[in-house]
Order: C-alpha cells, then structure tokens, then sequence
C-alpha cells in the first residue's frame, strides 16, 4: 500500500494480530462461529500482506492477482454464506469484495506508484462508498464495547472468553480498512 513506512507497519502489526486472535477463536467456536471466526482470520491475515509498505518489501506483479483470486473465492463463500440469513456473512461479503477491488485497483492503476510512477488506482465513487460503510460499521460496532452496565459485556457469552476483545478486532480491522482505502 502507499503512505508511510510507519504507519504500514502498524497496519501490518494490527491486522496481523487481529487475524491471529480470530485463528486463536476457532480453537474455541463450532459451526457458524468457527466459520465467522476463519473469515476474519483470513481477512487480518490478507489486511496485514497487503498493507506491506511497498518501500520496505515490494509485492511481485502476482501478488496482486493472488490477493484478488483468494478473496475473489472467499466472496464467493460469503455469498453462499449470505443465504443462510446473516447479517454478519454481508459484512464478510463486503469486506472480501473490498480485499478484491483494493488488489485489482493495485494490479491496475497503483501498482506503477510503487515504483514511484504512477497514479494510486481505484474509482472514486467505489472507494467513496466503501469508505462511507466501514465509518458507519466502525462506529455501530465501535458503540457495543461501551458498557451498558456493569456485568454487559461479561454476560453477552458471544466472542469467546473475552467478547470485548473480538469486538475490538472488528472494530480494528474496520479502520484498517479505512486506512488502506485512503492509501490507496
């Protein structure tokens, strides 16, 4: 991605962890959620490659192509998913489509900034959009981890032991996803 060696790294460092708490959670979850759970993990895990400041470490031509196929595959997943009557397979199926326009505008229009020549790639109306819903869906999830009251959080029983910190990678991922959008 473009910007900053700094904040690409934290980016990295972010996701990453994000991506391994929600492996970390399918130890604990069965069915619905262990599946949940590996979607976020792929995307952390995808969010932390892509966002590998280019300066430090330059993405082969492939790479982008990769990057699109997986989540190109994990949409697909998704939208299945989605038929089931989720409203949280909809976010997944908007963040793999996300993961797929980000690396198709990168291939494209960005992958030339890398080298220094070259305009960063991406429409603006599509980007406008996915900026405008990871705001929204940062601050909706963003108001959950306020305590309604003493015990809410420890009682909700969703996210394994600790469903604030599952509500906080969201909430992470969320604005890395703001991030890479903007550096794009």
């Amino acid at each position: 991605m473009h910007g900053p060696a700094m904040s690409g790294w934290l980016l990295v460092a972010l996701c990453a962890g994000a991506g391994a708490y929600c492996l970390a959670l399918t130890r604990r979850c069965t069915g619905a959620e262990r599946r949940a759970a590996l979607d976020e993990a792929l995307m952390g895990f995808g969010m932390a490659a892509m966002a590998v400041p280019a300066a430090a470490v330059a993405p082969p031509e492939w790479a982008w192509v990769l990057y699109a196929v997986v989540f190109g595959a994990a949409s697909l997943r998704a939208l299945w998913s989605v038929r089931a009557g989720t409203g949280h397979h909809l976010h997944h199926l908007v963040g793999s489509l996300s993961m797929v326009y980000m690396a198709v505008a990168m291939a494209g229009g960005g992958a030339g900034a890398h080298g220094g020549h070259g305009a960063p790639g991406g429409v603006p109306l599509v980007t406008g959009s996915l900026l405008a819903y990871y705001t929204v869906y940062v601050l909706a999830t963003g108001v959950r981890l306020v305590p309604a009251g003493p015990l809410s959080a420890a009682v909700s029983g969703r996210g394994g032991p600790w469903p604030e910190v599952a509500l906080a990678c969201r909430v992470s991922m969320g604005l890395a996803m703001v991030a890479m959008l903007v550096a794009m």
